[in-house]
């Protein structure tokens, strides 16, 4: 008989342990309250304050999901699962300055709001555990009430949106009669097989697929949909035409038309539902078909980085009663084909028989199409090789270059257009006659400093009439005003937490009255550092020192961290984010080693420079260089102990963590969280990397730090939701790098989170991650012997 003693057995710990919580400093700072959301309704006179469930909990989470198509469904009332919802709703009048608490069920959450084209009214979801409702509040009065024999399907498509006018809603409904949801069969009646015909069909490493024809089954039972139309004032529900796997439905500007895009099998295993079989037909407001606009067969052979053939991007036209325009790729959908043009604007009338092309477009489309007041497109092109983004203004004979520049290139972005809700729901730019307004970051040497600019859609010349203060910052929400005088902001500083005010001209009223959640992070310090790398690319980050530092003490630091890709230095050095702030800590944020006494050195630039095609091809190098270029900067500072200091990494923050433990010995310990390691399992390309696997093998293997697991000699967390649905992100990422690197004899500990995705939200889930993130680089990193 074989005797054994515990000090034979290998180091092999797998247990289920029971949730921790962080130190009592993080713990409190963690409960504090969030600011909430700013939704501004149409005619700008009021707004709704939306109060978010910043942290649900782990039973909450442990809902039933179903993982089907790319999409995550709550079998149990038929919605989206892990959606965004809020608590409750507190609806502002922006002309009184008063606010009043919209009546909503008790123990339900709410979804998006959705104003009405007039302001008058907001229809929402109520989420129940069983079902989901639909509710209007009236503006005027705060007062919303449930819509009977509504049922909603928010599973797959939109489930509300307004008729013109705000005379009545559309919803997407469960459908009448479906009966009880398949079941699965206790013995399988064959095998699974999946076949390819001999054609390539390069696709990413999606997650949630269907994985048979079980799958199948549920995902056609919970997306199908019954259109309906709610009369608003006698709270009448019509159902409007067939049952369908509804991907989208728009309503025409004169009421009368829908466009409506469903997708039915076959369906496939290895791509999401948006890549299915499509039908884009125009019905009339009764459910009948007048046209099928496009019959599209599974995307299932686009290009890396192609698009769809036929119609994509449609929309109505705002200002048409019942005009189609949408854009269709004249490239075959594929970037790499040589053509003088690549996409083209096309439009279809009543009776929607002969599309008409409007425009050829030299580059890509991106992005959606807008209108102005006068119903000329604005059109977006994006040439992927020098990453170069135009923005033309495309009218019925000509078509006038806007603005051009660097994708990249923060410092030149012009914003976001702000855009007006006609009566008819549709949207055109909001406009004082030849005049929009366009609200953007401001990024800047000095930080981001966020504007309004008054832009001429005639000349293109712009005046700037808000930017924010050098000393604060204050993001615009919206343009209130035609002429631009009128505007909300939300204003912060370091010492004063984010509320909204009201700029009328000169004057400034203060709307909301938000204290300090956290008084004792006043104590902490901040500010924007810039500095080279060896090779002169400029580099920055936010520098935090923890609350009452002592000057020209070195600490026990973190530097965390995400690499992106540019095609250039100068736009690489660019400066992202602001020290003028108010520091809020919340989630699992690494900001919380500050009340641990580490200093941070937040979104270390680590940009790997490069032509778009062999950028990668030197990421070991440049991010290692990075790197070392920031803890020297930190030590020249006074305020970095180089002995002691660990990286971490969320995501490819993730991978550039393992990298660097692997090919350096700056660091004494790494943190690790839903990482992808083995490029091999992504080998269709990642992040901005082109080639496949095959074309550049040398790059993916020298890139994947599960490969070079035998050099990693420090000590490393591993830290995975089970649930991640992230593109190649797959929990056995991290499940086979820990046996690597536990194989090779490195020390390393690998918690899964239950339930969890990409990113972490349960209570229990956050506090739990704190706590070993905290314990792990107190252990290894503040309290590390010397090297």
């Amino acid at each position: 008989m074989l005797r054994f003693t515990l000090a034979l057995l290998p180091l092999l710990c797998i247990a289920e342990s029971s949730y921790q919580k962080p130190p009592a400093a993080i713990e409190k700072v963690l409960a504090s309250p969030a600011t909430p959301t700013a939704n501004v309704s149409p005619t700008r006179d009021a707004m709704l304050l939306l109060e978010a469930d910043r942290y649900p909990s782990i039973k909450e989470l442990a809902q039933p999901m179903l993982r089907l198509a790319g999409h995550r469904i709550n079998p149990l009332n038929n919605g989206r699962s892990r959606a965004i919802v809020y608590r409750s709703y507190q609806l502002v009048d922006l002309q009184t300055l008063t606010g009043r608490k919209v009546s909503t069920p008790a123990g339900a959450t709410l979804g998006i709001p959705r104003w009405s084209p007039t302001g008058k009214y907001f229809a929402f979801e109520v989420n129940f555990d069983t079902h989901i409702e639909l509710w209007v509040g009236e503006t005027r009065t705060g007062i919303a009430k449930k819509v009977d024999g509504v049922q909603l399907n928010s599973a797959y498509g939109e489930p509300v949106q307004w008729m013109p006018q705000g005379k009545g809603v559309l919803v997407q409904m469960v459908a009448a009669g479906r009966g009880d949801a398949p079941r699965k069969a206790a013995v399988p009646a064959g095998p699974l097989v999946q076949e390819s015909a001999g054609r390539g069909a390069p696709a990413p490493t999606y997650q949630d697929l269907l994985a048979s024809e079980y799958d199948e089954a549920l995902f056609e039972y919970y997306g199908t949909s019954q259109l309906a139309l709610v009369d608003l004032e006698t709270r009448k529900v019509t159902p409007v035409g067939k049952t369908a796997i509804v991907q989208s439905s728009e309503i025409s500007p004169d009421g009368l038309h829908l466009m409506v895009s469903s997708i039915h099998k076959p369906f496939s295993w290895m791509h999401p539902a948006e890549l299915f079989p499509r039908e884009m037909e125009v019905w009339s407001m009764k459910g009948q078909l007048i046209r099928v606009v496009a019959s599209q067969a599974m995307a299932d052979r686009v290009p890396i980085e192609g698009v769809r053939t036929g119609p994509r991007n449609a929309v109505w036209h705002p200002l048409e009663p019942s005009m189609l325009v949408w854009v269709e790729a004249l490239d075959g959908g594929n970037p790499k084909e040589k053509a003088q043009f690549r996409d083209k604007l096309v439009t279809l009338r009543p009776p929607f028989q002969t599309p008409r092309d409007l425009h050829s477009i030299e580059q890509r489309v991106m992005g959606t199409l807008q209108f102005t007041a006068a119903g000329d497109v604005i059109v977006r092109d994006f040439e992927r090789n020098r990453k170069w983004l135009r923005t033309f203004l495309v009218g019925k004979q000509t078509a006038k270059l806007m603005e051009e520049r660097n994708l990249q290139d923060r410092y030149k972005n012009p914003g976001i257009a702000t855009m007006d809700t006609l009566d008819n729901g549709q949207k055109v730019l909001f406009q004082d006659g030849e005049f929009a307004y366009y609200i953007g970051e401001g990024a800047s040497p000095r930080g981001d400093l966020p504007f309004v600019d008054r832009v001429s859609i005639a000349t293109g010349n712009k005046r700037r009439i808000f930017q924010s203060s050098a000393t604060a910052y204050e993001l615009p929400v919206a343009v209130l005003s035609r002429d631009g005088t009128r505007l909300l902001i939300r204003h912060e500083s370091p010492s004063e937490p984010p509320n909204y005010y009201l700029l009328d001209k000169d004057e400034r009223k203060a709307i909301t009255h938000f204290t300090d959640p956290a008084p004792e992070l006043r104590k902490v310090t901040k500010k924007l550092v810039t500095y080279k790398r060896a090779d002169g690319v400029p580099l920055s980050f936010t520098l935090y020192l923890p609350p009452n530092y002592k000057e020209g003490t070195p600490l026990p630091a973190v530097m965390w961290s995400y690499p992106r890709e540019f095609n250039d230095a100068d736009t690489a050095g660019q400066i992202s984010g602001s020290p003028n702030r108010f520091t809020t800590i919340t989630g699992t944020s690494h900001l919380f080693f500050l009340l641990e006494g580490y200093a941070i050195l937040d979104d270390a630039t680590l940009p790997v420079v490069g032509t778009p095609e062999t950028v990668n091809n030197t990421y070991i190098e440049q991010i290692v260089a990075g790197a070392k270029a920031a803890i020297e900067k930190g030590v020249e500072l006074g305020v970095v102990d180089a002995a002691r200091v660990g990286v971490g990494g969320h995501s490819y923050g993730a991978f550039m963590t393992a990298n660097l433990l692997a090919h350096s010995d700056l660091f004494r310990a790494g943190i690790a969280r839903s990482g992808a390691y083995n490029r091999t399992l992504t080998p269709f390309g990642f992040q901005s990397e082109r080639r496949t696997l095959w074309e550049a093998p040398e790059t993916y293997l020298k890139m994947s730090p599960f490969l070079s697991a035998n050099k990693i000699n420090k000590p490393i967390l591993l830290i995975h939701g089970e649930a991640d649905n992230n593109t190649g992100t797959f929990p056995i990422q991290s499940e086979r790098m820990y046996a690597a690197l536990r194989g090779n004899g490195a020390t390393v500990r690998y918690v899964q989170l239950p339930f969890e995705s990409h990113g972490y939200t349960a209570r229990e889930s956050t506090e739990h991650t704190l706590w070993e993130m905290v314990s792990w680089f107190n252990k290894h990193v503040k309290d590390a012997s010397a090297r």
